[in-house]
């Protein structure tokens, strides 16, 4: 995978606990910084699907892959992200009539 260099200014008091926690997990700072970015990257992924899905402004699916997860992934998270899935009897009678067979 093509790498690109990219550059950040920080507090000395941030640069001072990143150099801190690399040495604490073992690893130089380059490696720590693009583990932290990752993890915050999806974080925030999961904020933004959650919060649109939660104002109904996109589907379930939709939700998923703004998250960056499998369906099955999103709604496993669902009972931990208080999601409501917004999905009630007359579409779970329509979801049964276009599933049964003739």
């Amino acid at each position: 995978m093509k790498t690109v260099t990219v550059s950040a200014r920080l507090e000395a008091d941030e640069a001072d606990l990143l150099a801190a926690m690399a040495h604490y997990e073992g690893c130089d700072r380059s490696t720590l910084i693009k583990t932290v970015l990752r993890r915050g990257m999806r974080e925030i992924r999961m904020e933004r699907a959650c919060t649109a899905f939660r104002r109904e402004e996109i589907t379930l699916s939709r939700a998923a892959e703004l998250a960056g997860i499998s369906l099955w992934d999103f709604l496993a998270l669902a009972d931990r992200e208080k999601l409501n899935l917004h999905y009630d009897v007359d579409e779970l009678d329509a979801d049964l009539k276009t599933l049964s067979l003739p």
